[in-house]
């Protein structure tokens, strides 16, 4: 699958017109980024917290900046996936991540298509069990994959970041008409603080982190994409690292401006907020529209739907590609046909609905498990990403390098208090 840059692609000049013509790999990894930890983490955060996790979710996303960038510089200059640069570091690598990225996979899917079908039981006007309306979700997500390939997905996921930061960014403008910077919030309600060892402090913190804006390993189904781009279109480097920092700076600035809903909407209101996913958009929807217009339920309950049918989509088409090319590269094959990426959607599509039907009590701690899991390796792959651009062409550099440099010492310094407190060297 190796795609060699020419001269031609290489000293092609970049126009508005070839940056606009490259968006696509960045717009999909922000379409996967912006479900649980934007619409449910960064709004759980401005609901408990108010403006206080603000440096947090700014600190996360700017420490795991030059990772993401990484994934797409390091494809954008050699034409290798990132994947192949996995297995030249050490077939160990590979294989570890090929693991993870199948638990992913199962659990992932499971839980955004879970969560997709309890948003549209508030936009129905009949009552439709969740497994079964989990079950058209995935479904129609998968029959888009299988009918329309990467083409499809790459025009889908633009039209709906599109409508997401338009509808997102017009609920949050409202609220701050309405209800000012303080939002809902008595001038003497005091906010409880983030800064404990508990559940609710550095627990929720870490969790925040490490789905902010998303799995450092994410990186890997940028990657992928940028290849089926390629195929579709040419791209210099500098065109797709715009494309991606297009994606990575929109999640980034939906990341706050989620917080800011929460903030303006919930926060202070003196209702407890719910900490599971489903029944926290039931009780965010609820809330905003008593607080700015019972005409406003159907705005929040759009904006949740697109956020998590637009990660559906990414996560199994993503999260597919990754788990054949692993393989491919595992079982040392020289391509892989069309028909296995088919084939690993309809089992990712399979897997996610058997956890549903079958598991669906486990589905939560599963997907606490896979956060913890992502978070505690988030410097592994940070580290292999940096050492991947070290040399080349485009490689890494000036200030740039010593982000990454800043960047590992947050997350191993995060990733290491996190395991001290579990441990109850802490305590």
């Amino acid at each position: 699958m190796e795609i060699k840059m020419n001269n031609e692609i290489t000293s092609e000049k970049s126009s508005w017109r070839s940056k606009l013509g490259a968006l696509g790999p960045g717009i999909l990894m922000a379409s996967a980024a912006v479900g649980g930890s934007h619409i449910i983490m960064s709004t759980q955060a401005g609901a408990i917290y108010s403006w206080q996790l603000v440096p947090i979710i700014i600190l996360a996303n700017l420490f795991k900046y030059p990772f993401f960038r990484f994934g797409a510089q390091y494809t954008l200059d050699s034409g290798n996936t990132l994947l192949e640069g996995y297995l030249q570091k050490g077939k160990f690598y590979l294989w570890f991540f090929f693991l993870l990225n199948i638990f992913a996979t199962i659990i992932n899917t499971a839980a955004v298509g879970l969560l997709c079908a309890a948003i549209l039981t508030f936009v129905l006007p009949f009552p439709v069990p969740v497994p079964i309306l989990s079950l058209i979700v995935i479904t129609v997500s998968s029959g888009i994959l299988l009918l329309g390939k990467y083409r499809m997905l790459d025009g889908l996921s633009k039209l709906i970041m599109i409508a997401l930061t338009v509808t997102t960014v017009m609920a949050v403008l409202t609220a701050l008409f309405r209800n000012r910077i303080q939002g809902v919030a008595q001038a003497d309600y005091v906010a409880p603080s983030p800064w404990n060892l508990g559940p609710l402090g550095l627990g929720f913190i870490v969790a925040l982190m490490g789905w902010m804006p998303a799995p450092i390993e994410i990186s890997a189904l940028n990657s992928m994409w940028v290849v089926a781009k390629r195929r579709l279109t040419k791209v210099t480097y500098r065109d797709g690292i715009f494309d991606f920092n297009v994606g990575y700076i929109g999640t980034a600035v939906l990341a706050l401006v989620f917080l800011a809903l929460g903030a303006l909407v919930q926060f202070g209101s003196g209702e407890q907020v719910q900490m599971v996913g489903g029944k926290y958009i039931a009780q965010l929807i609820n809330m905003y529209a008593s607080t700015i217009g019972d005409w406003a339920r159907g705005l929040i309950a759009f904006i949740a739907f697109m956020c998590m049918f637009g990660t559906t989509i990414t996560v199994i088409d993503g999260y597919s590609r990754t788990n054949v090319e692993s393989l491919r590269l595992l079982l040392k094959r020289k391509e892989s046909s069309p028909k296995y990426l088919n084939l690993a959607v309809i089992l990712a599509a399979l897997s996610g609905l058997a956890i549903i039907f079958y598991f669906n009590n486990a589905v939560g701690p599963m997907l606490s498990f896979a956060m913890i899991t992502s978070f505690v390796f988030a410097p592994l792959f940070a580290w292999l990403n940096l050492s991947l651009v070290l040399k080349g062409e485009h490689k890494v550099r000036g200030g740039l390098f010593w982000l990454s440099i800043a960047g590992l010492i947050f997350l191993i310094s995060f990733a290491g208090l996190f395991i001290a407190n579990q441990a109850g060297w802490l305590a």
